[in-house]
């Protein structure tokens, strides 16, 4: 099978249609049409097998989490998805994995209204690369945060970080939920676009709660300090692993996908009820303070200073 025949037989057979596609995948290059006054919002990730995923993954779960993690990029924008470009390095042509895989990844761009219009196959050692385009009005930045504004996190942290430190014969029903948080992050765009009206700043955890605040401290030149007594836990980590090792991962491990902004505390009341709305529990963790200084509090209150903030490529 070429690549063209390949094309054809697992990519084509997308059921998402968008009247702002003019073009799509068949061309040398795609067209799309946004509407007047929206800016164009553009994300890309690359997975490489051995380092992004392990090899208990499914195809399907691959697939899945290759465009996941792009959503929770434009999320963190506030910024509606709406098309995706993938380029897909294989080692062979395998029939059953790539009907898997484009499952995985098909479903989930349906469930987000986002078209593929494009990209390339080439051989290789397996890699995945997708770019995705959205929308909005206004992105959110992670430039912007306040001083005396309260810092949020969605959902739980630190179970795909646990879920990697699971025994390989850990098989129980909290192993299960945490291995499914870290093959199968939910996205949280309607959350994304739902913060416009409330959030200052924004990013998605992807490298590790205190290393994504980092990057929003940094550009907002601001400092913070965070109760790690408030991080939003869940009851499938609670049951396998002691609070220490919940604390640590939860702001430092990555994969999360969750989102991290920072809004007036005041609004707090109003951005619960509004991510209610969304089927997204939120949890107020810290705050915003003058200066650059930093302060995580530990389980017994008293300040600590993690070993790492969080995932870095090419870290010595």
């Amino acid at each position: 099978m070429d690549e063209f025949a390949l094309i054809d037989r697992y990519f084509r057979r997308q059921t998402v249609t968008r009247e702002d596609v003019a073009l799509g995948i068949g061309d040398d290059a795609a067209i799309v049409v946004p509407r007047s006054g929206e800016q164009l919002v553009a994300a890309v990730d690359t997975l490489v097998a051995g380092r992004h995923f392990p090899d208990w993954f499914s195809a399907a779960e691959i697939g899945y989490r290759a465009l996941a993690v792009n959503l929770s990029d434009l999320a963190a924008m506030g910024a509606e998805p709406r098309w995706a470009l993938l380029a897909l390095t294989l080692p062979e042509v395998a029939a059953a994995w790539l009907d898997d895989f484009s499952t995985g990844f098909l479903d989930l761009a349906r469930k987000h209204r986002v078209a593929l219009i494009g990209g390339d196959t080439t051989q290789g050692p397996l890699t995945i690369s997708v770019t995705l385009l959205g929308v909005c009005e206004r992105a959110l930045t992670r430039a912007g945060a306040m001083v005396g504004d309260a810092i949020f996190v969605t959902g739980t942290l630190g179970d795909a970080a646990l879920a990697l430190a699971l025994d390989a014969d850990d098989d129980g029903e909290s192993a299960g939920r945490l291995r499914a948080h870290f093959s199968r992050p939910e996205p949280r765009v309607a959350a994304g676009l739902a913060l416009h009206d409330f959030a200052h700043a924004a990013i998605d955890v992807s490298d590790g709660l205190l290393g994504d605040l980092g990057h929003i401290l940094r550009a907002s030149k601001v400092g913070a300090r965070i109760d790690g007594r408030c991080l939003p836990t869940s009851a499938a980590a609670r049951a396998l692993f002691t609070p220490e090792r919940i604390l640590t991962a939860a702001a430092t491990g990555g994969d999360d996908y969750e989102l991290l902004f920072t809004a007036p505390a005041q609004l707090e009341a109003s951005i619960r009820d509004r991510l209610a709305g969304c089927d997204c529990p939120v949890t107020r963790i810290g705050t915003i303070v003058a200066g650059d200084a930093f302060e995580l509090s530990g389980l017994d209150g008293v300040p600590m200073q993690p070993a790492r903030t969080g995932f870095r490529h090419f870290a010595t």
